[in-house]
């Protein structure tokens, strides 16, 4: 077997940044090895809940003279400017501590990631800004109830067009208590970091992917034992083999049923009947998921790099469930949601345009919408259709009439404890997939929602599988679905 990529697999894998050019729109990687760090950090971790306001914007105090320009929400809100001074960036209340972790210098977000735009002098002399895809009330409205729920962890909430609505990522801090607002590796890597851009095993969500190759290769029936021992102390088993074990050994298990009951069995000898060649293949020009820098996804605000490595064949069989040595993000699993319900996989994107230093005017084009870069055979499409909808039935998730639900449960069991993840998508039964919008105000009458939860905690909530979290799930999709 042959090793994919050499990665620090007792750590989560860290993105960097990168610098858009707003002449190209070229991503490559930030430089940040040379950005000074500070001895200490100053800022608290950040729990309280934050206040939601759907008032009109605040303008920055000195926007005409400011060096860099501001941050705004998809509604037009002021998320992030320069004070008085003309050089410290100050997030604007109510939105400062739900969007610290993704948008400050601090946590390598996106003022670093978009320093080119931000620099570029518009117009008035000031640097442009930049409106956001986000949307502020709906992140502050998750935000809270993260920390209502002690849901530690990362909520992903992505539209059709591939444009993100809400990056929540909990716990946060309070970027205006932190004196010096150079990176810190602490705020962007440590607890209170973006833990919806951090790569960790992602469960069995990963067998959306292994559902399609197994399509795709023919492969719909197989033996399950319920407990796959290979007499090495690490036997590969299903989820329910100790508590439905009288149903064990199933000689005929289907393609459906293991994907439905997610079967880790089935999957893992669907890969060692694959083969690895063919199965790395299928992962890179399927959903554009590998090791490889070239397998990476150029996103406006950085690049979504997996990773999945393979040194026998015992890390072949187990990355079919999404364990090994296999990692990804939050935002990668929403994009992979959206290609799973559509056919295809698109770009994610956070810039919706560019505009004049009080936001009110539109100066300059945003990322490309509906970017397609990769696609599921059409022949194997209504199939996993067809499974997602009976997951998303399983679990108890209902949404409004004129919506449809799909969905795939993970629980991983990673080298930092046990994550769950919940990968759905409300289909609106007015979208085909290929809408673009002027703007999101009216976005619920036609779009669709992918949700992507992930929980790092738990045990604190005392689940043992993902599928026990679905009444948590249900409490984002309202706040979502409801607008």
């Amino acid at each position: 077997m042959n090793i994919t990529k050499t990665a620090a697999l007792a750590a989560a894998i860290t993105i960097a940044a990168s610098l858009v050019s707003c002449s190209s729109g070229a991503v490559g990687k930030a430089d940040i090895s040379s950005v000074s760090k500070p001895d200490t950090t100053s800022a608290a971790e950040t729990t309280a809940p934050v206040t939601t306001s759907a008032e009109t914007t605040t303008q920055p105090v000195t926007a005409a003279a400011a060096a860099k320009g501001s941050f705004y929400d998809a509604g037009g809100r002021l998320l992030l400017s320069t004070g008085d001074d003309g050089k410290r960036r100050v997030s604007a209340e109510p939105y400062a501590v739900s969007f610290a972790n993704i948008i400050t210098p601090m946590s390598d977000g996106y003022d670093t990631a978009f320093d080119k735009i931000l620099t570029t002098p518009a117009e008035d002399g000031a640097g442009q800004s930049i409106k956001l895809t986000l949307n502020g009330d709906v992140q502050n409205e998750i935000y809270n109830y993260m920390d209502q729920n002690n849901i530690v962890g990362a909520v992903v909430v992505l539209r059709t067009d591939g444009s993100i609505m809400a990056q929540v990522s909990y716990p946060s801090y309070d970027p205006n208590s932190v004196a010096d607002q150079k990176y810190d590796e602490d705020l962007a890597w440590g607890d209170v970091g973006n833990k919806a851009f951090s790569n960790y095993e992602p469960g069995s969500c990963f067998k959306i992917m292994s559902e399609v190759i197994a399509d795709k290769h023919g492969i719909y029936s197989l033996y399950d034992d319920g407990t796959w021992d290979f007499g090495n102390d690490h036997p590969i088993v299903n989820w329910d083999h100790e508590t439905n074990k009288s149903s064990y050994p199933i000689a005929n298990r289907t393609l459906n049923s293991a994907f439905i009951n997610s079967s880790n069995i089935f999957f893992a000898k669907t890969f060692e009947q694959v083969g690895e060649a063919d199965v790395l293949s299928d992962l890179k020009t399927i959903f554009h998921f590998g090791a490889d820098d070239s397998d990476d996804i150029h996103c406006d605000f950085g690049d979504l790099s997996n990773n999945i490595e393979i040194e026998d064949v015992d890390d072949l069989r187990r990355s079919a469930f999404g364990q090994s040595k296999v990692l990804t993000c939050p935002i990668f699993l929403a994009a992979l949601g959206r290609e799973a319900v559509f056919g295809d996989m698109v770009t994610p994107f956070v810039i919706k345009e560019l505009v004049s230093s009080d936001g009110t005017r539109r100066i300059g084009e945003g990322s490309a919408a509906n970017d397609v870069i990769a696609s599921i055979p059409a022949e194997c499409r209504d199939n996993l259709l067809s499974v997602m909808g009976s997951v998303g039935s399983d679990i108890g998730v209902y949404v409004p009439e004129g919506y449809s639900f799909y969905a795939k449960t993970g629980t991983a069991e990673g080298w930092k404890g046990d994550f769950l993840y919940i990968t759905g998508c409300a289909k609106n039964n007015a979208d085909n997939g290929s809408q673009t919008w002027e703007n999101y105000d009216n976005y619920g009458s036609n779009g669709s929602y992918v949700i992507v939860m992930e929980i790092q905690n738990p045990a604190s909530h005392g689940f043992e599988f993902a599928s026990q979290s679905a009444g948590l799930y249900k409490g984002i999709m309202n706040i979502v679905i409801g607008r």
